[in-house]
């Protein structure tokens, strides 16, 4: 059942207040989940009740995507807003220095939130912000594509390629490798999602001048890149350890960029097992770096 939460915002304008959609099951350590730009909470659905068996979790609309309604005006969709919101968010919600899995954009705001001190754990699924130049300008080439062919595809073909394989593949290979296993109904929510998202352009205009560079020690992180991820390419996840050495690397086999529904056990897995790793980690216990 998705419910809404409002919480405050400090801002150079003076106090603000956001409002997000989000969902919550299950019992446990806190977990938070952050999907990608133009993306919405959905996205986790394959592997939510599977995480929900040792975790309280939580899974957001991000402000601006999805239900979300957007920023209030004058508030930047930038890492230095967004993240405190999320802070916000989850003081508001009672979630106390959750651990973070986030996939693309959520992953990279899970490691700006890990930077701020506001978890105890990430993992990162295709993590934005460890481009080249040249990867950066082909991802966000390409998800403007995808936005715009979602404006004007109208609603009768949508609804007629998402009841056959072959059209959920045209509407979603980008970023699945197994776009068969979408039902037509997700597939046609979330290109929904990704046409009516009224925070796509200032999120994405927001990200051009992002490039990771700090590593962010303490506690366990988990860098996850799909081997068949066609939007943020796999070599990518080579940089993200060389930035975060302390990280551990792990491949997802014939995963593609958002991974979740191409093999949810798997995904899961990796997450439960980087959140069972505080404990190791605040005890000194060594981790492994690469899997």
């Amino acid at each position: 059942m998705t419910a809404t939460v409002s919480f405050p915002l400090d801002t150079p304008a003076g106090p603000r207040e956001a409002t997000v959609a989000y969902e919550r099951r299950g019992a446990g350590e806190p977990l938070l989940l952050l999907h990608g730009i133009g993306h919405h909470l959905q996205a986790w659905h394959p592997v939510l009740d599977i995480l929900a068996t040792e975790h309280e979790v939580v899974a957001v609309d991000l402000p601006g995507f999805g239900v979300s309604p957007p920023l209030p005006d004058g508030v930047p969709y930038g890492l230095g807003s967004v993240v405190p919101a999320l802070g916000s968010l989850c003081a508001t919600l009672g979630l106390d220095r959750p651990h973070v899995a986030g996939n693309s954009l959520g992953g990279l705001l899970a490691l700006e939130m890990a930077r701020a001190g506001l978890v105890r754990s990430v993992t990162a699924l295709s993590p934005a912000g460890f481009w080249s130049e040249a990867e950066r300008r082909y991802a966000f080439s390409t998800l403007r594509a995808m936005r715009a062919g979602a404006r004007v595809l109208p609603r009768p073909a949508l609804d007629r390629l998402s009841r056959t394989a072959a059209g959920r593949a045209a509407l979603t290979s980008t970023i699945y490798a197994r776009p068969g296993r979408r039902s037509p109904e997700a597939v046609v929510a979330e290109t929904l999602a990704l046409r009516e998202a009224p925070g796509f352009a200032e999120t994405l205009a927001a990200g051009e001048g992002v490039l990771v560079t700090e590593d962010v020690p303490g506690l366990p992180v988990t860098i996850a890149w799909g081997t068949r991820d066609r939007l943020l390419l796999r070599r990518q996840g080579v940089r993200a350890k060389r930035t975060l050495p302390g990280a551990r690397l792990v491949r997802l086999p014939g995963c593609g960029h958002v991974p979740m529904n191409d093999d949810p056990a798997l995904v899961a897995r990796v997450i439960l097992d980087t959140a069972r790793e505080t404990s190791s980690v605040a005890g000194g216990t060594a981790r492994p770096a690469t899997v």
